[in-house]
């Protein structure tokens, strides 16, 4: 349930209003926008009566929420949010970043990845610190004693770290290791116990949607993080599993519009995770930047092809990576004259 405070509230009253909410044992999550403020009430709502919720003087209206979703509920939040990442680097409501995700083998190249990365236009750098394949046998990333060696790399070309999580006893690591945005696999999108224990942080959390998951299931699954206080969630679409044989998902961009007329959150595409191949990555890119997405992830890598650790042969080079960012600002520069 939500009810839409009057413009003549004071604070005094808005805040006297969320204290005999929480009082009668509902959370109140309260939205202030340019034009209204909101006030959601969390709960089992069945047990309260919104007549006498609108009788108050304060109220202009209630309206029930049906969705499961409240927190990531754009009627909850109806401004657009802004991710702050660290280093003024922020995506939602018009502010678009990159994601480089270096493929490498060891810390030692990731240093000049990441200075040529931000010189192209990344805004953000990530790398496989951890990545389960099926198989135990497959790279399994730089594991730990590197994630410092990431963070190093992307704090000296001034780009927030961006490193993927598996395990809720690595939490605390991150945070020790100065990371800036968590970033959860689309294997681990149902991993409830850590979406709550990176609830409990105050970092932003990126979460990849899961191959077979509903739009829905997705907002649920951020849902279970802000629950938990933290509100920073970024929703990355990373593709659907079909019976396609020609590339490895069908990235879906009718989720894009979907999420931005369901929720505040900022979304996301992986273009290079949904398609595995290098000269699909432009074109999906440019696609959900026309669609509508916040940002993009993309795997670069060094200029010298055969890299061991490149299966798929998802990753870009710098040079293909630079024009891209090219063509997505002056799409994004089509665009916006366009809505003018």
């Amino acid at each position: 349930m939500i009810a839409v405070v009057k413009s003549s509230a004071t604070p005094e009253q808005l805040a006297h209003f969320v204290t005999w909410i929480e009082h009668h044992g509902f959370k109140a999550n309260v939205s202030k926008g340019e034009n209204e403020t909101i006030v959601g009430i969390i709960g089992d709502t069945s047990k309260i009566d919104p007549f006498l919720i609108e009788s108050m003087d304060i109220i202009d209206h209630v309206a029930k929420v049906s969705e499961p979703y409240k927190k990531a509920n754009r009627k909850f939040h109806p401004e657009n949010s802004v991710i702050d990442c660290g280093f003024n680097v922020k995506i939602g409501a018009g502010n678009f970043q990159v994601i480089a995700s270096v493929s490498t083998d060891d810390g030692r190249s990731v240093d000049n990845l990441a200075q040529r990365a931000h010189k192209a236009g990344a805004g953000l750098l990530t790398a496989d610190v951890y990545n389960m394949k099926i198989s135990p046998y497959l790279y399994k990333g730089l594991q730990q004693d590197n994630l410092t060696a990431l963070v190093e790399a992307a704090h000296a070309a001034q780009l927030p770290a961006v490193a993927e999580i598996l395990d809720t006893r690595d939490v605390q690591a991150f945070i020790d290791a100065d990371i800036d945005v968590f970033q959860v696999s689309s294997k681990s999108m149902e991993d409830y116990p850590l979406l709550k224990e990176l609830g409990k942080t105050q970092k932003p959390v990126i979460i990849k949607r899961a191959v077979s998951a509903t739009v829905d299931d997705w907002l649920m699954a951020a849902e279970y993080v802000m629950s938990e206080g933290n509100e920073d969630v970024i929703l990355c679409e990373c593709g659907l599993k079909s019976s396609e044989q020609r590339y490895r998902r069908v990235l879906d961009v009718s989720s894009i519009v979907a999420v931005h007329q369901l929720s505040h959150l900022p979304i996301i595409c992986n273009p290079s995770k949904a398609s595995s191949l290098a000269r699909y990555v432009e074109p999906l890119s440019l696609a959900a930047c026309a669609t509508g997405a916040d940002g993009l992830e993309i795997d670069i890598k060094a200029d010298n092809s055969g890299d061991p650790l490149d299966e798929t042969g998802r990753a870009v080079d710098l040079d293909s990576f630079a024009s891209t960012m090219k063509k997505i600002a002056a799409l994004h520069a089509t665009l916006g004259k366009a809505s003018e």
